[in-house]
């Protein structure tokens, strides 16, 4: 794609200070930028390398003042990373792939839609029912009575176990698995321990996206359940009748035990441990490798630890972790003293 900065401005909203006629073909960060390459700037942390950038042109904010004279065509909008986010969405299209390829498997009672494109090797099973503008790529699985809607993209070797639900505009990346068999075993006499039967399913609404590589297991009973907007990291681990309230954002390699209740718009870092049978209220934040051990009641607050509580909490008590060494010296120290 190639477009010139008047073109950009255009798309983005914004005016142009500069060229209007230089031509853009390719999106860089800042500190390795290329003539021809279009960047932007919304950190100030990043502003000296606005001045050695190569560059032909840079996204900045409205009310962005140089430090010194540049050479650059600069295209101002309101919010410089939304705008440059969104330009990069349109960069990254991709011709879109249709048809059903000659090594795939449709089941003849699976309903598939218009449009849609079935990779080599891909498996579609009895019953299934595929959406409109949906795409299923190479060494796909998809299960007896699974239903996907419409713009989806499932990549190479997702596998979506029996009588599963996806909603419409889900991504999927490779190697994910959806319905597997949740953790369900009952101890037994003589420390055996017995299969509790997995007859649920999983349930994923509208707009979500899932990372590679993660596993999303079936409910005992009733459904697993991923709510509209949510966004998954890789390798992230969601136990059996979980539910993810909407817009919540979960990083790589957290895990969430069986029946735990998460809230909306959420943000969890990466190897978060929560543990099953508690709810997370909306909007609570937790900080990367926290341990969550009971339920969080109070909305919008930010954790950290493991077991984790408030995070102001935790860094004043985080200095005396610190110092533990030199308070126990001290200790022993004033014990002799007195002995």
């Amino acid at each position: 794609m190639e477009l010139t900065a008047a073109e950009v401005a255009q798309k983005l909203g914004g005016t142009v200070e500069g060229d209007p006629s230089i031509r853009l073909n390719s999106l860089a960060k800042i500190e390795e930028g290329t003539p021809g390459s279009l960047t932007f700037l919304a950190n100030p942390k990043y502003e000296d390398f606005l001045y050695t950038t190569k560059a032909s042109a840079v996204v900045v904010n409205t009310d962005f003042t140089p430090a010194s004279r540049i050479d650059l065509t600069l295209i101002r909008v309101s919010n410089a990373f939304e705008a440059f986010v969104a330009l990069m969405a349109q960069f990254k299209f991709q011709e879109r792939k249709s048809g059903i390829e000659p090594q795939s498997f449709i089941h003849p009672t699976a309903q598939v839609g218009q449009n849609v494109y079935v990779g080599a090797f891909a498996y579609i099973g009895a019953h299934a029912v595929i959406g409109d503008n949906t795409q299923i790529f190479p060494q796909t699985y998809i299960g007896d009575e699974v239903h996907i809607g419409h713009n989806c993209n499932l990549f190479a070797g997702v596998r979506i176990y029996q009588g599963c639900r996806v909603g419409s505009n889900v991504t999927i990346h490779a190697g994910t698995v959806i319905g597997a068999d949740g953790f369900g075993f009952a101890p037994q006499e003589l420390n055996g321990y017995a299969k509790v039967p997995q007859i649920g399913n999983v349930i994923i609404e509208d707009n979500v996206e899932i990372g590679a590589n993660t596993t999303i297991d079936r409910a005992t009973l009733g459904s697993t359940i991923i709510r509209r907007g949510v966004k998954l990291d890789n390798l992230i681990q969601i136990a059996h009748n979980v539910e993810v309230g909407e817009h919540t954002v979960i990083a790589a390699q957290a895990g969430v035990a069986g029946s735990a209740k998460i809230g909306k718009y959420c943000m969890i870092g990466g190897q978060v441990g929560i543990v099953g049978h508690l709810s997370i209220a909306d909007q609570t934040k937790i900080a990367a490798q926290s341990g969550i051990g009971s339920t969080v009641k109070k909305c919008g607050q930010t954790l950290q630890g493991s077991p984790a509580f408030e995070i102001s909490d935790y860094k004043r008590s985080y200095v005396h972790f610190r110092n533990l060494s030199e308070i126990e010296a001290r200790l022993r120290a004033l014990e002799r003293k007195n002995t």
